[in-house]
C-alpha cells in the first residue's frame, strides 16, 4: 500500500467511525474465508458492514473520533463491525460468536460510549430500530382496528357503544 492508499483508507475509516451508531471489534482468528462471507453476508442484511484494516491505521483514524475508546481493542488480527442503527451491528456479531468459537468480541463503542464485552452483549439483547417501529405502529392502529371492528359488527354492538361514549362524555 503506498501512501495515497493509505490516506484514503483512514479517510474511510474516520467516516465509518463518525458516522456509524455502534461498532463493535472482535478477534477473528482462525475463521476461514467462507466464514466470514456469511458474517459480512448477514451484516449485510441487518444493515451493516464488516471492514478488516490493518489496527495502526484504525487508530490513526480514530483521533478526534467521538468512538476514540475502541483504540485499546485494536490488538492482533481485528475486525470492525458497525451499522448506523445503533443495534444492528451488535446483534449480528453476538449471534454469530455464539455460533462460531474464533470470532471473540473485544468491545466496541455506540457513539462516545465504550462497550466492554457484557456492554456489546446488553445492546445486542435490545430491539432494533425496525422491532420498535413495528411495536409503535401497532399500538397506533389498534385503536383505528377497535372502531373498524365495531363498525362491522351488528347495529346491536353500534348502538351499545355509542351509548358508552355518550355517558363517558357527559
Amino acid at each position: 500500500m503506498d501512501r495515497a492508499q493509505k490516506e484514503k483508507l483512514v479517510d474511510e475509516l474516520g467516516q465509518i467511525f463518525e458516522s456509524s451508531g455502534v461498532v463493535v471489534v472482535a478477534h477473528y482468528e482462525g475463521m476461514t474465508v467462507a466464514e466470514m462471507q456469511d458474517l459480512r453476508a448477514q451484516m449485510r442484511e441487518a444493515g451493516g458492514s464488516v471492514r478488516v484494516a490493518k489496527n495502526k491505521l484504525a487508530k490513526i483514524a480514530l483521533e478526534g473520533k467521538p468512538c476514540a475508546s475502541i483504540a485499546d481493542y485494536l490488538t492482533g488480527m481485528t475486525v470492525l463491525s458497525y451499522s448506523e442503527d445503533p443495534v444492528a451491528a451488535a446483534k449480528v456479531v453476538d449471534k454469530y460468536a455464539k455460533a462460531n468459537d474464533k470470532l471473540v468480541i473485544l468491545g466496541g463503542a455506540m457513539g462516545e460510549n465504550a462497550l466492554d464485552v457484557a456492554g456489546v452483549k446488553a445492546v445486542a439483547q435490545m430491539p432494533s430500530r425496525e422491532e420498535l417501529i413495528a411495536s409503535i405502529v401497532g399500538c397506533i392502529g389498534a385503536p383505528a382496528s377497535n372502531i373498524a371492528g365495531a363498525i362491522g359488527a351488528p347495529a346491536s354492538n353500534i348502538a351499545s357503544i355509542l351509548s358508552t361514549i355518550e355517558e363517558k362524555a357527559a
